[in-house]
């Protein structure tokens, strides 16, 4: 076997980069961390190359032993790029000194891919309106036909039937009508399971050296024991900053009357306790809705009561449901017994009142109450399921919060009795962000309140995007606030030539791109935007953070985490709010420089980062940019940037994969040429109307659809995504039920 050292050199020259001493150090940290077992918190700054530094101890371990290294991402874009760009040329680079090949894959959970025993029609159809026959028939019947149409012709030519590869993309509604769930699949039972493009996939990956996957997949298959990932010894969590919301978001559940009567429903005829259900459904309702909103610290005896009802009566549609034996495979009845399984599973987790669950409840006014279940901490479970049985590495730009790893440590599990061992390492970024990089805290701007963008804050964003010419990334708090911040520009900036893009009216990453294109565009949004862009180069030269991203204050899972730790002493608001907002804050600073040769501002229009007593520990956070408060002098660097920045660097286009998750047209072998043109039908058809639906009075457009979908995959719970869309938590929980989508649930700076 090569040396570390020879194979990372043979790596990053392949790649047409150069070695840096942090990707060196933190390659044989990685390497020495999976020879002793001990884990490994590394942070590496952004421009480090820490893809490579894991990747290539990952593939010497696997060629080594013959076992899979697995890789988890919290993002699609890093997912991709791992798959599309790191592993290929990686793979290229080490076969001389391997003697063979690096093979790798990419796993996805089943709802991404296309059914084909649902696509011919072997499940019962989500909707009453939405039959496949109805595309088959009629296309012109309705858009979710078309778009169903659109899925058949795809489902024919696709070799992965990955989500992802379709584009333009289709509505979840549509989506539904082809895909099925992990708990509805009839597994080996199912008459196409030879064909299955899951199946299919996870048998290419079982014996590969590297599977990429995401945080939520490993969660599942770790907490769940579906082994749905190959056996593994060794585990790399990239974007490990993520890794506790996206595991919590994974392991929420919720129960309403309306859930209770849809499992009643798709029992059907095939389970006498279907009509017992609705009737629990009934009781229910009547408990909850005199209740009012919030978190529950305990469950009141006619909530027992009726949760009981709904344990005991789903235990009895489970036996009633369960296939005999020699039975042919029936999707209806696998598609209630996962309906009524649900039901079960989160009753029975309700009425047990795990010490460290936290249940709330919410109102919306189409499905009524509605009870949420949440772990208030992950860290025992990540402790036993994720750490206990394999060597984790977990990496972010991100890990030190307030100039230590212990918060985040304690997040999942690696502080506290029992702990196992772990070190922390910071590998620092070979970029000299003192030199490209400016933070600017707007100290003479009122602090933010409620009652929308104050005008002063307005005027100071112009004054920011005039001098930068564009090349301009606001991160806003809420959406409200982006999109408030998006009109008021788009006026004023209009004589000046320069676009404004806001989240929301199109797919994220196309916004990206077009942001990444033209150096007269800005791009104003939240969530997803905080984190995961990356644009190098001359497009983005100044980014905005309109306040302190601290959560909500009525937020059930932050109050409760806050109230714990201040009944053992502690810092409830420094352990949970100050540590997510240093997070975001991190984050989002996080994407001005991503290249050596970047310059920057990154302008905080709060001026708590300077004056509140809990600031050192925010700026603590941040890369080490040159700190100032000086107006004049950040306007005029900004002037001075737009006047000698280089062109736009090329933005990339989507890829088209193959069955393994790899570039179409490749093989593990070698490269094959990649046709040039996608697996798509014909263009989605135009919608019906500008607006998709209302709820409580709320016009919903295609662009907030998406807002929301954008939100459900980072796993925001409902107040959240009510939070940054400015709309009543009951307003989204309505049209997200329409949707048929459920929520996630250094030194001090100086300033002068």
């Amino acid at each position: 076997m090569p040396s570390l050292d020879d194979l990372l050199h043979a790596a990053v020259t392949g790649v047409g980069g150069a070695e840096r001493p942090g990707q060196v150090e933190m390659a044989h940290a990685v390497a020495a961390a999976v020879d002793t077992g001990e884990h490994l918190l590394v942070q590496a700054g952004t421009g480090t190359g820490k893809s490579l530094a894991y990747l290539v101890p990952a593939v010497q371990h696997a060629v080594d032993t013959g076992r899979t290294a697995v890789v988890a991402t919290a993002t699609l874009a890093l997912q991709a790029q791992v798959v599309d760009r790191d592993m290929p040329r990686l793979a290229d680079a080490l076969e001389p000194l391997l003697g063979r090949r690096p093979t790798y894959a990419l796993v996805k959970g089943r709802r991404n891919y296309v059914c084909l025993h649902k696509l011919e029609g072997g499940f019962p159809d989500d909707d009453a309106d939405s039959l496949l026959s109805v595309g088959d028939v009629d296309k012109a019947a309705s858009r979710l036909g078309q778009e169903v149409v659109r899925l058949r012709e795809w489902a024919g030519k696709t070799e992965s039937g990955d989500r992802d590869e379709l584009v333009p993309g289709v509505s979840e509604r549509a989506w539904r009508q082809v895909s099925v769930s992990a708990e509805e699949c009839l597994g080996s039972r199912c008459p196409m399971v030879a064909e299955c493009f899951v199946e299919r996939s996870r048998e290419a990956a079982r014996d590969v050296d590297v599977v990429v996957t995401n945080h939520s997949f490993m969660a599942i298959d770790a907490f769940e024991g579906r082994q749905m990932l190959p056996e593994h010894d060794v585990l790399v969590i990239d974007e490990g900053h993520e890794l506790v919301d996206r595991v919590t978001s994974t392991i929420t559940d919720e129960l309403s009357a309306g859930s209770v009567r849809a499992a009643a429903k798709r029992a059907g005829r095939q389970a006498d306790a279907a009509d017992a259900l609705d009737d629990a459904a009934t009781l229910l309702d009547s408990v909850l809705e005199p209740m009012p909103e919030g978190r529950l610290t305990a469950v009141p005896d006619a909530l027992a009561t009726a949760l009981g009802r709904i344990r005991d009566v789903a235990r009895a549609a489970q036996t009633e449901l369960k296939p005999q034996q020699g039975e042919e495979a029936d999707a209806g009845r696998q598609v209630a017994r996962a309906a009524v399984d649900e039901l079960f599973d989160t009753a029975a987790r309700m009425l047990e009142e795990r010490e460290l669950d936290v249940t709330w409840l919410g109102k919306d006014p189409r499905r009524g109450p509605v009870l949420r279940v949440a772990p208030m901490s992950v860290a025992m479970l990540v402790r036993d399921k994720v750490f206990d049985e394999r060597t984790v590495v977990v990496t972010s730009a991100t890990l030190e919060l307030g100039g230590t790893f212990d918060a985040v440590a304690g997040t999942v599990g690696l502080r506290g009795e029992g702990s196992p061992r772990w070190r922390g390492l910071d590998v620092g970024s070979p970029f000299e962000y003192p030199k490209q990089g400016v933070a600017y805290v707007a100290k003479h701007l009122p602090p933010p309140g409620r009652d929308g963008t104050a005008p002063e804050t307005l005027d100071e964003i112009e004054a920011l995007v005039r001098a930068a010419g564009g090349r301009t990334l606001g991160l806003f708090s809420s959406m409200r606030a982006a999109r408030e911040a998006t009109e008021v520009m788009r006026e004023r900036l209009e004589d000046a030539d320069i676009v404004v893009l806001c989240q929301g009216e199109d797919q994220i990453s196309t916004l990206v791109r077009e942001f990444a294109k033209d150096v007269r565009t800005c791009l104003f949004g939240t969530l997803s935007l905080w984190q995961g862009v990356d644009v190098p180069g001359s497009s983005c030269q100044l980014v905005l953070i309109d306040r302190i991203p601290f959560p909500r204050p009525d937020d059930p899972l932050a109050s409760a985490r806050s109230q714990a730790i201040a009944r053992m002493g502690g810092n409830g608001f420094m352990a949970v709010s100050a540590t997510h907002a240093a997070l975001r804050l991190a984050q989002g600073a996080g994407r001005l420089i991503r290249r050596s040769d970047d310059r920057g501002v990154v302008a905080f229009l709060d001026s708590r980062m300077m004056t509140a007593r809990y600031a050192g520990f925010l700026q603590r956070s941040l890369p080490p940019f040159w700190p100032t408060a000086d107006r004049e002098m950040v306007l005029g660097a900004l002037r001075r940037l737009d006047e000698t920045a280089a062109p736009p660097l090329p933005v990339a286009e989507p890829t088209l994969r193959g069955l393994t998750g790899s570039v179409a047209g490749t093989t593990m072998a070698g490269a094959a040429p990649v046709p040039s043109e996608r697996p798509v039908a014909t263009p989605p058809p135009p919608p019906e109307s500008a607006r998709t639906a209302v709820t409580q009075g709320h016009a919903w457009t295609a662009q907030e659809d998406e807002e929301l979908r954008d939100g459900v995959g980072l796993g925001l719970t409902l107040e959240e995504l009510a939070e940054s869309m400015e709309l009543a938590p009951d307003v989204v929980s309505a049209r997200l039920d329409g949707l048929g989508l459920e929520p996630g649930q250094g030194p001090t700076l100086t300033f002068g």
